[in-house]
């Protein structure tokens, strides 16, 4: 885990913009913290975020594409998955990111993607947002899909005036 180089995003004005937060119902724990991250995140940059639980991790892209064919103006998915000792670990993991990427291509709405992929419950917990967390996944995945909710109309509609966010 690196924990150095995410881009800053400075102060965010989503004033009015709506947010589908889809969360995976495995590990509370670490599930609480990266919810909380992501709510927080939105509420600071003054959009409404709404939260719907699904079962598992291989869930979010169908809650997800719902979320965006609903009206949302941005989803974040937050989701983990655990490594075992079995191939399911790799097979939930693309079809989460596969499907995740095809939602957000095939729906123009941007997806934040907070899906911890670890090999151990400690680094997830460690990414979770939790106090003692080097790391908070659920912001930086809500932070992701305003910031691109706010620069997809500059780049739809050319001439209009770019929005802050990112400094780099």
């Amino acid at each position: 885990m690196s924990g150095t180089g995410a881009p800053s995003t400075g102060d965010l004005d989503a004033e009015g913009l709506r947010v589908a937060i889809v969360a995976s119902s495995w590990h509370p724990r670490v599930m609480d913290g990266l919810i909380a991250g992501a709510t927080a995140a939105c509420t600071r940059a003054g959009a409404v975020a709404v939260c719907f639980r699904v079962p598992g991790t291989f869930e979010l892209p169908l809650a997800a594409q719902a979320a965006a064919r609903a009206g949302f103006d941005a989803v974040v998915a937050l989701g983990v998955v655990i490594r075992g000792g079995t191939p399911h670990f790799e097979y939930v993991c693309d079809a989460a990111t596969s499907g995740l990427a095809r939602v957000t291509l095939d729906t123009g709405v941007p997806v934040g993607f907070g899906v911890l992929t670890c090999d151990d419950e400690v680094q997830a917990l460690d990414r979770a947002g939790l106090l003692g967390s080097r790391e908070d996944k659920g912001t930086e995945a809500a932070e992701a899909a305003l910031s691109m909710a706010l620069t997809l109309p500059t780049i739809r509609r050319p001439g209009t005036v770019q929005p802050t966010g990112f400094a780099g």
